[in-house]
Order: structure tokens, then C-alpha cells, then sequence
């Protein structure tokens, strides 16, 4: 099949490229960049007005299967990414029975490959990410993974984490880390300070967060393993990865869009789509990770999507589970917040969405760029459509947004996603 999207601006930072232009796809390919041929296409779709981007592409996203279809499958997590603009995702282990099994790893495979969506799966760091015992690393590089993680639970056995890193580093897997001193950060639902206190509610400290990024860090530099930080939250964690990186150590972080534009005085209606792990911290610290990524300090925007069914999330705020989901509003969400008010050039929103996630994972080019003979893995954006966010936006099986009834400004229209295309 030929698809010619004509006409539309073709944004790609890493081939220079900033135009108005056409682009032909053919049997799922990007055979040309430039004026083409009418003749012989299948679909013409007019790209006047809009903006085609490379595929975004998120290193942190929670599909629930196995184990936990009633929140999502891999299915309806893929559709839903691909409505977002999303082209490929990093999967995390936490499912029943986890990702400590290439068996497992085979299964969402094959379940990706089924919808079309690339499925980067991560496997566990130790053996049913209890913390005691490492996974067979060498047994998943080999069925798939790209990176390791107990994800939702920090490996507080520094010995363990240790020989982790060090096992990892010998097959060059990302260790991406969930930091957070469990110890410290006992029984709380929220940011603790102010708006804890007056909402009666129990407090998660930044320190939890901030002493498990040191002391990951330390760890990264005694082993040389490649250390990526999860959903960096707090001020104190953006200047601890920052001295990281001026030390040259192999350290690369994420943040959420919500972390970026949602403070812990959003908790004040206990609206638990409102509670997530970080939880959402304070001005000051929403100040810090803006500033860090804008300087490159934190290297992308990465969803933690987490689905949660409607009943579970309707439970009390004590306890409600943590997290919410992302994968279709996080593009429009950084487009509103940092392209339309702060006007930050399209082109370092591509490259923390999609440009250098690809570069973390060292992916071949057809992510992260628009390159001729290249799969097709393309995202065609209205950078100006207005809409408000509501349940029959959504494609996850989930409803579980912190944006519901928020106004955005930017909107996916189409995305290609190995090859297949998907109109909106």
C-alpha cells in the first residue's frame, strides 16, 4: 500500500530537516522526502496546516500483561500509544507472573507483534522483584529485553544492586531504577509537607527519593554500568544526576509530563487520578525538573503509563493504588504547557520525546528520525487544535487521567506506526 501525505511541515532534528515537504510510504516504508508522484498511490492524506514529527517514542510504560488484563493488555495499550502518537515503548516488568522469564518475554513479543507496535521489554533486576536474588539476565538479553528493573520497587539491598549492575553492564542493558527508600517513604500517599498535613494525609519525603538516587549513582560509578533514572520528581534528584553527568558517568533520567505541571496542591480534592508514586511534589520542585529538562539535565519525557481499573481507583485516597495514565495526552500535554506557553522550539520537544529516547536505547533509524528506505514510524500532529480531554478520548482500557476536563493545545491526527497507518 502507497500513502502520500502531502504538503505537511516535516520536523527532524536529527537530519536538520525543517520544511514544508511531501513524504510517499510504500509497503511500510519512507521511499521519498521531498515532491512525489500522485500516480499509483493508495491514499492521499493533506498534511497542509499540520506538522509530521518523528514517532514518539516512551521508555516507560506499564501494559499490565500477563497478569493484569482487567486494567490492560497489550492490545488496548498499544492502541492507545498509537493514538498518542506513540510508535514504541519500553514495557515494565511488574505483571503476574513478572518478567523474570524468557517464557514471558516470548509472550509479549509475539502479543506485539500482533497489533503492530514495537514492544521494547524490560525484565526484572532480581527474581520476582523481591530484592534478594538476580534474575538470569543473560536468559532475557537473549529473548528480548533492552534494560532491567524492579520497577515500583527500589533494590534496597545495595550488595544486591551492585552485583546487578555489574551483571548488566557485561551485556550493556540499561538499569532503569525506581528510587525510592521504601523505608522512608512508608505508608505515605502523598508529597509530605504542607498539603499533606491540612489534608490529614500520610507523607512520602523527597529524601526517600533523593537517598536512593545517591545512592544509585555511587553504585553506577563504581560498576560503570548505564544507570537511567526513573520519573525524577524532586529538586534534589535533578542536581544529583546533573553532577553525575559532569562527572562523565553513564547516568540518564526521565520525568513525567505530570511531574512537569502538576504540583501536590492538585491533591486537594483527593481525587485519587491525582495519586502516583513519585507522588507530585512542590513549585520548587516542579520549577527544577522544567529547568533540568530544558537543559538536558533530564534527557526525555517518559509516560509511566499505569493503567488501574475504575473500581480500584474509586476506593478511598489511603488506599486507592498509585498511578494514572499518559500514553494519549502526553504529547499534547508538553505541546500546551512548554510549545504554546513557553515557546520552546518544536524541535527540543521532538528530540525529549522521541530523538533521545532513541538514543538511550541505541535503536537503528528508523526511530527518532524520518529517513528515506527506513520503516515508517511517523506521527502527523495539528500543533494548534484545541480540545478538552473526557472518557471518550480515551483508548486505554483504563480511565485513570490526572488530565481529565484539562484544555489542551495540540492534537495527533494520524500516526505510522511500523509502517501501518492510523487516522484520526
Amino acid at each position: 500500500m502507497k500513502v502520500l501525505i502531502q504538503n505537511a511541515r516535516v520536523v527532524d532534528p536529527v537530519n536538520n530537516r525543517d520544511g514544508e515537504s511531501d513524504v510517499l510510504i510504500d509497503e511500510g516504508k519512507i521511499r521519498k522526502i521531498g515532491k512525489a508522484d500522485r500516480d499509483s498511490v493508495d491514499e492521499i492524506i493533506q498534511g497542509k496546516g499540520l506538522t509530521l514529527i518523528p514517532g514518539l517514542i516512551d521508555l516507560h510504560t506499564h501494559l499490565r500483561e500477563p497478569g493484569f488484563e482487567a486494567k490492560e493488555t497489550i492490545q488496548s495499550g498499544a492502541r492507545a500509544a498509537i493514538r498518542g502518537g506513540y510508535v514504541a515503548s519500553v514495557s515494565m516488568p511488574n505483571t503476574d507472573p513478572p518478567c523474570d522469564h524468557q517464557s514471558v518475554i516470548d509472550n509479549i513479543v509475539r502479543r506485539a507483534r500482533e497489533v503492530p507496535y514495537t514492544i521494547f521489554p524490560s525484565g526484572t533486576i532480581t527474581k520476582g522483584r523481591l530484592g534478594k536474588e538476580l534474575s538470569e539476565m543473560a536468559d532475557l538479553l537473549h529473548a528480548g529485553i533492552v534494560a532491567v528493573t524492579d520497577d515500583g520497587d527500589w533494590v534496597a539491598d545495595s550488595l544486591v544492586m551492585r552485583r546487578a549492575m555489574e551483571y548488566a553492564s557485561m551485556f550493556d542493558l540499561i538499569v532503569m531504577s525506581h528510587c525510592e527508600d521504601r523505608r522512608l517513604a512508608t505508608h505515605g500517599v502523598m508529597n509530605e509537607g504542607y498539603h499533606s498535613t491540612a489534608l490529614g494525609l500520610k507523607g512520602i519525603p523527597a529524601a526517600s527519593e533523593d537517598v536512593a538516587v545517591a545512592r544509585d549513582i555511587e553504585l553506577a560509578r563504581l560498576t560503570g554500568a548505564r544507570l537511567h533514572v526513573c520519573h525524577v520528581s524532586t529538586a534534589r534528584a535533578v542536581a544529583l544526576v546533573a553532577a553525575a553527568k559532569a562527572e562523565g558517568l553513564s547516568v540518564t533520567a526521565e520525568v513525567t509530563p505530570h511531574h512537569l505541571v502538576l504540583t501536590d496542591a492538585a491533591v486537594e480534592g483527593y481525587n485519587t487520578n491525582l495519586k502516583m508514586n513519585p507522588p507530585l511534589r512542590t513549585d520548587k520542585d516542579v520549577l527544577a525538573v522544567r529547568a533540568g529538562l530544558k537543559s538536558g539535565i533530564i534527557d526525555c519525557v517518559a509516560t509511566d503509563h499505569a493503567p488501574h481499573t475504575p473500581e480500584e481507583k474509586m476506593r478511598e485516597f489511603d488506599v486507592a493504588p498509585f498511578g494514572v495514565i499518559g500514553l494519549e495526552t502526553a504529547l499534547p500535554v508538553i505541546l500546551t504547557e512548554f510549545f504554546h506557553g513557553e515557546q520552546w522550539p518544536l524541535e527540543k520537544i521532538i528530540r525529549v520525546m522521541s530523538c533521545r529516547p532513541a538514543e538511550i536505547l541505541k535503536l537503528d533509524a528508523s526511530f527518532g528520525q524520518l529517513k528515506e528506505g527506513e520503516t515508517a514510524n511517523l506521527t502527523l500532529v495539528d500543533l494548534n487544535e484545541e480540545w478538552n480531554v473526557t472518557l471518550a478520548d480515551l483508548q486505554s482500557k483504563s480511565r485513570n487521567s490526572c488530565f481529565l476536563k484539562r484544555k489542551l493545545k495540540g492534537r495527533i491526527k494520524a500516526t505510522v506506526c511500523s509502517g501501518k497507518l492510523w487516522k484520526y
